[in-house]
């Protein structure tokens, strides 16, 4: 199944690395390197830059965030990478870091760390027809993956050393009101303003929280390393830069805005971005039930962290659309953003007619 392995592409245009300034910073910093590296880029991702750094005998990672104008509060690699090096004892699939850097010291303008590079398969939307997985293999990687979400939900994180990652206690309504203030500062004359989901997301705020984790952010399929010999095996979870602390439900339904299943919406199935389709995948009502099952949790307000999680999912698609709008990335996968956007607020719409709320 080599073919189904993490792939790279050429770097895109205007997002080149100095090879020569790279190579230096690295081999000062990271012993035993030899050769002159070769850097490419993944394939997957519409956020942060990832790069390939491939020496003769050692593969590396280098994560900066984006070119052009981004939120203050996103793209943090300082975040990112304390983060993962706080939960690699205790939650085996983080990869292991080396270095970060701030801005401000920075020889590429902008705050990046490097990571060593996981090797096994990343999943698209689709699972590999080499595979031949039918109902039973799809169900066993679904329980894997959510049971890996379970795990980090469960992890002590004051124990890990991440009390001072942030404050967890209000997240519910820093997070509504910021992703609202988000998509008003990246809003763009062709797309819809969406007040009502804002205001309806404002207006039905839980009373409380759950509880309190570490949050990822961006858990999905198409997020994950999977072991090159036994693909049930998630070796890694990868893009921890918008990782908190904070109410486990509304990472919950960050996840499941993701998750398509049959009776969605067809506009919504097709933009899935990971293999939720495949024979044996739980649907959502499954999922749920085995989260709860898990963690103990109640989630019979689990409604507003769904619609959440959709209009945050627009809100993120917004800003990069917003970039690509006003020409500060060229990036053509970014040109039909703004109708994605569209087409997840009137997702949050709908759920919201739906809601028992």
């Amino acid at each position: 199944m080599s073919d189904e392995l993490n792939k790279t592409v050429d770097v895109r245009e205007g997002e080149a690395l100095d090879v020569a300034m790279i190579d230096a910073l690295l081999k000062e910093r990271i012993e035993g390197l030899k050769g002159t590296p070769n850097i490419r880029q993944f394939a997957s991702g519409h956020s942060n830059l990832t790069y390939s750094v491939q020496y003769e005998d050692r593969s590396l990672v280098l994560r900066r965030p984006p070119f052009g104008t981004r939120p203050k509060s996103g793209h943090s690699m300082i975040r990112e990478y304390s983060v993962m090096n706080a939960l690699k004892p205790v939650y085996a699939a983080v990869p292991e870091t080396f270095f970060h850097m701030t801005e401000e010291e920075s020889p590429l303008g902008a705050e990046f760390y490097v990571m060593e590079q996981v090797e096994g398969r990343k999943l698209e939307r689709d699972l590999p027809k080499s595979w031949g997985f039918g109902a039973d293999e799809g169900r066993k990687l679904c329980l894997s993956f959510f049971s890996k979400l379970i795990e980090l939900h469960k992890v002590d994180y004051k124990a890990v050393g991440l009390s001072d990652f942030g404050r967890p206690e209000g997240y519910v309504s820093r997070q509504v009101l910021g992703w609202n203030g988000r998509y008003e500062k990246a809003h763009t004359d062709d797309v819809e303003t969406f007040a009502d989901v804002r205001k309806w997301l404002e207006d039905n705020m839980p009373e409380g929280e759950v509880g309190h984790s570490v949050l990822h952010g961006d858990f999905r399929l198409d997020n994950v390393i999977l072991d090159a010999d036994n693909p049930f095996d998630i070796k890694a979870v990868l893009d921890w830069e918008i990782s908190a602390l904070g109410d486990p439900l509304m990472d919950f339904g960050n996840t499941l805005a993701y998750w398509s299943q049959k009776g969605d919406p067809e506009d919504m199935i097709a933009m899935r971005m990971q293999p939720c389709m495949a024979a044996g995948m739980l649907s959502r009502e499954e999922i749920c039930a085995l989260y709860a099952k898990e963690t103990g949790y109640d989630l019979s307000y689990f409604d507003y962290y769904l619609v959440y999680g959709v209009f945050r999912l627009a809100v993120i698609l917004q800003q990069i659309y917003y970039r690509y709008y006003h020409g500060q990335t060229k990036n053509p996968a970014f040109a039909g953003f703004g109708k994605r956007t569209d087409m997840l607020g009137n997702y949050a719409r709908l759920l919201i007619d739906k809601s028992t709320i």
